[in-house]
């Protein structure tokens, strides 16, 4: 069978390949493996090396396993090679601290100071909503429940504190 006869199997079989793919842990990937193995199938036809084939189907799976392989492979080297770029870059280097200096730490907690302060001044309601919100994750709809008001006034406080944040870093950055 040539390569055009090989096509035609392909596209005939199309589906049964699909199901292959999948139980052999192709998974969301199936898709792809089926185009390259067409791709394959098609260029090898159009290169004029698609010789006869006995087993057609049996070819076709062999080549979609073998797709499989090639796959896996490709993806647990890339995992291998990230792992250890990661290993090589990151963490601590010999000799140096991975600690921020003793002048960040003191940075970052005046830093802090301010934004506490910048919230604080919006008053109770407001502050209470911000952090209810930002750092404790509770959804606008449940502290508007909780604090009973609107949700368009926890929208409000909100926006309000977020201008008074975005403000304090603009005096930052200025100086």
């Amino acid at each position: 069978m040539s390569a055009d006869g090989l096509e035609a199997v392909f596209l005939a079989q199309r589906d049964v390949l699909l199901r292959f793919l999948r139980a052999r842990g192709g998974g969301e990937a199936a898709e792809d493996l089926l185009q390259e193995l067409w791709v394959r199938i098609h260029e090898a036809g159009a290169r004029g090396l698609g010789g006869p084939v006995a087993q057609p189907l049996s070819y076709l799976y062999r080549m979609a396993d073998n797709l499989m392989r090639d796959r896996y492979r490709s993806e647990r080297q890339a995992t291998l090679r990230d792992k250890s770029w990661t290993e090589d870059h990151s963490g601590a280097m010999p000799g140096v601290s991975d600690a921020p200096s003793g002048e960040r730490v003191l940075i970052a907690r005046e830093r802090l100071a301010r934004a506490v302060a910048a919230i604080d001044a919006l008053g109770p309601r407001a502050a209470a909503i911000f952090r209810r919100h930002r750092i404790d994750g509770v959804t606008q709809r449940a502290i508007a429940g909780e604090m009973g008001v609107s949700v368009s006034t926890v929208e409000s406080d909100l926006r309000t504190a977020y201008r008074a944040l975005a403000d304090l870093q603009e005096r930052e950055d200025e100086a």
